[in-house]
């Protein structure tokens, strides 16, 4: 298994772990909230049946301070009204808005918006009780659930956004960090290998001037293909020394610049495998020549393995006047990638193959979203019949609008 799945099935595991750690929280508050509303249930049947019975022991004249007690430890917010809707008398409401008194007496105001809102919350949590009193009259009394039970129903979803903010807030802070210190090492180990390459390569072309003048083969063919290598390596050294560094990109013709290396790179491969270059002939962008290369051989690197036998590749160029940007679709018809797999392909250390690193697409990510501005992405491919990729440029051509004079 290659790091990516690793560490996709960790992601998953720990999700997973996180749901059934924010489900047991929602369930076991739920348990204390069912437990509260029964209570609070109780505490409301007794209050009626404290209220039912005072108008009697009132009227005796018995047990009123153990009646008065019972109701002052009522904590729940209650209205009783007439048939009619009038209030009567209440409890456990907000002292501030409540300054209210059954005999109107002049000068003594209360807030009646408050007193029809507290009405409209308890209508819709509860059914009210009725009770009758000594004349037979018909009595209404409204409650609604505590704040604490109220609180207590919302607490696990406030306790899980507040959790899930601070790890998200963490994974972006590692995240960043990470990447951080990966893009260090990227930038080590490149100007390390430019560094190591660069004493090779000064003897190989001490070498090849040797030979040249030793055996008289200026003109020889297979001295000429030697240079073209060595003048590879040197371009594959600059490109390593540029990684971590601000590149220079200049405007290029962007035909040109594939042609180039396609007629390098397919000398070195199969006969098999047959090349073609298409589209769009002018069109301009700003490129770092060395690094583009670098992208177009991975590609098309990726495009040899992945035809078993005998295959196409073909290099489309088109021109999106609209957006003023350059499409560069590179075809191939190989064995494909499952859809599944269109972005892993583009992870560091994702690889079909035995012998592979990994690091090839996602060097050429990079170099196409860091250095060149642009974008790259799997545009479609199918198992069995080819892949294509796609990399998006801006053009260093800019479009006026046409008017009709």
């Amino acid at each position: 298994m290659n790091p990516y799945e690793k560490k996709r099935r960790w992601k998953f595991f720990l999700l997973f772990f996180a749901i059934i750690i924010g489900t047991a929280s929602v369930f076991y508050s739920d348990f204390f909230v069912k437990k509260m509303e029964r209570e609070e249930k109780l505490q409301f049947q007794l209050y009626v049946r404290v209220t039912e019975q005072s108008f009697y022991m009132y009227e005796d004249d018995r047990s009123t301070p153990i009646i008065d007690l019972i109701r002052s430890n009522n904590k729940l917010p209650v209205i009783m009204t007439y048939s009619s809707g009038e209030i009567i008398t209440y409890q456990g409401l907000d002292s501030t808005k409540t300054n209210y008194d059954i005999q109107k007496k002049p000068g003594v105001d209360y807030d009646p918006a408050y007193f029809e809102h507290e009405l409209r919350k308890m209508k819709k949590q509860h059914s009210p009780t009725p009770i009758t009193g000594l004349d037979g009259t018909r009595w209404w009394i409204y409650h609604k659930d505590s704040s604490t039970l109220t609180q207590l129903r919302y607490f696990p979803y406030i306790q899980l956004g507040v959790i899930a903010l601070f790890l998200l807030t963490a994974y972006v802070a590692f995240s960043s960090a990470r990447k951080a210190e990966q893009d260090q090492v990227w930038v080590g180990m490149a100007k390390e290998t430019a560094h190591q390459l660069g004493t090779p390569i000064s003897s190989l072309m001490a070498w090849v001037e040797l030979i040249k003048s030793r055996f008289n083969a200026e003109d020889d063919p297979l001295i000429a293909e030697m240079e073209n290598d060595i003048k590879r390596l040197e371009v594959i050294t600059d490109r390593f020394s540029k990684i971590g560094s601000k590149p220079i990109v200049e405007d290029h013709v962007v035909y040109t610049v594939i042609y180039n290396f396609v007629a390098y790179f397919k000398l070195r491969t199969s006969d098999k495998t047959k090349f073609s270059i298409v589209g769009d002939e002018q069109v301009r962008a700003m490129i770092n020549v060395p690094l583009f290369d670098w992208v177009i051989e991975n590609l098309l690197k990726n495009a040899v393995n992945a035809i078993e036998n005998e295959g196409n590749i073909t290099i489309n160029i088109i021109e999106n006047l609209t957006k003023e940007e350059v499409f560069i679709d590179v075809t191939d018809t190989g064995k494909g990638i499952a859809r599944s797999k269109f972005d892993a392909v583009f992870q560091p250390g994702y690889t079909t193959r035995k012998r592979g690193w990994g690091l090839g697409l996602s060097l050429t990510k990079r170099i196409i979203e860091n250095y060149h501005s642009g974008q790259i992405f799997v545009k479609d491919s199918e198992l069995g019949k080819g892949t294509t990729f796609r990399i998006v440029l801006k053009s260093s051509i800019t479009y006026e609008p046409t008017t009709n004079s």
